[in-house]
């Protein structure tokens, strides 16, 4: 089990636009991800359309935004583009970044509701889990990204 402190598993998948999203590449700056069980699915609609109505904000306070699902990345760019979601939605059938944060319930194979966010050298600073008060993400994210603000230089992965 990942604990805050850890470094975070680096991952390598495809957006919807096609570009590469991996966290190494993301290193320098905070990130929010977070993996929810569906696409499609009542609390996971809500789950990422709270996230969607608050993306700027997240990134006002210095956090790049990026969901996982089991879902095929074909699936995650269908809800992407229904739910008119501009952050990086990953798709993994394979469940290789599931495994990887260990988030995977253990029969159904579907992603726990689990958030993690991860400092700009890619260590892990706080782990969320709510699996029905799927607001709770959110209202949890806002709240320590207030409480722990990164310096304007940290924000864009430079040198203070």
């Amino acid at each position: 089990m990942l604990a805050i402190g850890d470094l975070a598993p680096d991952f390598l998948a495809t957006d919807c636009l096609g570009a590469p999203v991996s966290l190494s590449a993301l290193r320098g700056r905070r990130v929010v991800l977070f993996f929810f069980p569906k696409a499609f699915t009542l609390g996971c609609t809500i789950e990422n359309r709270a996230f969607r109505d608050n993306h700027e904000r997240i990134r006002e306070l210095g956090a790049e935004l990026v969901g996982v699902s089991v879902d095929t990345q074909r699936t995650q760019c269908e809800f992407a583009r229904k739910e008119d979601i501009h952050f990086s939605l990953l798709g993994d059938p394979d469940r290789t970044i599931s495994r990887a944060y260990d988030v995977l319930w253990p029969v159904v194979r579907v992603d726990r509701r689990v958030t993690f966010i991860i400092d700009p050298e890619g260590r892990i600073e706080d782990i969320i889990r709510h699996e029905v008060r799927v607001y709770r993400h959110l209202d949890d994210v806002l709240r320590f990204l207030e409480a722990h603000p990164l310096t304007d230089a940290s924000a864009y992965g430079t040198a203070a």
